[in-house]
């Protein structure tokens, strides 16, 4: 058996050659509110829970602990093959029992209820995909912040033309996609599925839209943008950009001193605990007797008696050094919290002052270009988060 990570998932799917199965693995996330702290105890627990929902109660399991905008969560890891009969245990409609126990989990604790567990079969806005996720950070666009424009432009309107000012209102500007139908572009020209980012079906846009000929293509769209960047907007937006990056900075740097520091009081915490428990592990062992004496002492059973007060010796000094290592870092997460207290008030203020810059440069390119400017500058690239990443 292996003893790391890495070795364990190999196992794994060594295990898995033996059958059919393709996906031998569950993966799970569990992610307390935040502001919550969950021990390494109450993990355990939680994935006992999960793993008794799923029916893989005796299945190999691996757990994660995970630090990550400060905040402290894990992911869990079972494997679906049961090595006696080596067959994989089916697991049904497993999402909905995990958004069950979800619910009963929020429930046990007292903590408030999120929407999305407070209505079922009502769609929450904010619920957005993997991959729409991944686009907007490369983009360098908070998802949340596109994906609500986008259901609130959509909820506003009632057809092509209303959805358009909607958008444009946005910063972003109706066109037809090749493949996708409808889509918007944003200054930067990037293109987002209407359908995907305004959380509805293909079929209810094409209902409400009507025809997308009248529009334009991707590549029009983009040239006409293009052609409306002013030195004097962007120049503008560059300096809103400038400006945040700036105010942002010094939280930046302390966030960065702040982790250094934590690195090393985990590191001294670990490396004195490791001192201590070698010089422990030693005089232990110099307890037991030997030679004629320790021969003596398992005769009498004395050396038993030594081996099992050196066992609950062992056993207390690691519920110690975990209790130590748990104290750090309820104390450090409490410090980071603090940190991102402060944060949150200046990237909503950011938020509000790119939304005016925005609605101010529209104004400013339709009387510089006429009626006809369907243009609404966004602030493009400035952070929308601050990373608390250990």
């Amino acid at each position: 058996m292996s003893d790391d990570l890495h070795g364990a998932l190999e196992e794994a799917h060594a295990i898995s050659l033996g059958t059919k199965c393709q996906k031998f693995l569950v993966s799970v996330s569990m992610n307390p509110p935040e502001g919550v702290i969950v021990t390494d105890e109450g993990f355990r627990e939680t994935a006992d829970r999960i793993a008794n929902k799923l029916g893989l109660d005796d299945h190999p399991r691996v757990i994660v602990v995970h630090e990550k905008n400060g905040r402290r969560h894990a992911h869990l890891v079972l494997h679906r093959i049961n090595t006696v009969s080596m067959t994989a245990k089916e697991l049904g409609l497993f999402k909905l029992k995990l958004r069950d126990l979800s619910k009963e989990l929020f429930l046990d604790h007292g903590w408030d209820l999120p929407d999305g567990l407070r209505t079922y079969g009502k769609g929450n806005p904010l619920n957005f995909t993997l991959e729409q996720w991944q686009q907007a950070q490369r983009h360098g666009v908070d998802p949340r912040e596109m994906k609500q424009a986008f259901h609130d432009a959509w909820a506003q309107s009632d057809d092509q033309k209303s959805l358009t000012n909607a958008l444009k209102d946005r910063g972003l500007y109706l066109a037809k996609g090749d493949r996708r139908g409808f889509v918007a572009l944003d200054i930067d020209g990037n293109i987002y599925s209407l359908p995907r980012w305004a959380g509805v079906k293909t079929k209810d846009v094409k209902a409400r839209l009507g025809d997308a000929s009248d529009l334009q293509s991707v590549t029009e769209a983009s040239a006409w943008l293009r052609s409306r960047k002013t030195e004097q907007v962007v120049g503008y937006i560059r300096q809103v950009k400038a400006q945040h990056t700036n105010e942002m900075h010094p939280l930046h740097n302390e966030r960065s001193d702040m982790v250094v520091s934590q690195r090393k009081e985990r590191a001294d915490l670990k490396r004195k605990q490791e001192e201590r428990w070698v010089k422990e592990t030693k005089a232990r062992q110099d307890r037991l007797n030997g030679g004629l004496r320790g021969l003596f002492d398992r005769i009498t059973g004395t050396h038993r008696k030594t081996q099992n007060a050196n066992e609950r010796d062992a056993l207390n000094c690691l519920h110690r050094d975990q209790e130590q290592r748990d104290r750090l870092i309820y104390a450090q997460m409490a410090e980071r919290h603090g940190l991102l207290d402060r944060v949150k008030p200046i990237r909503k203020r950011h938020k509000q002052e790119r939304m005016q810059v925005a609605k101010t440069m529209r104004g400013y390119m339709q009387r510089l270009h006429g009626s006809d400017a369907h243009f609404k500058p966004r602030v493009q690239r400035i952070p929308t988060t601050f990373s608390l990443d250990r």
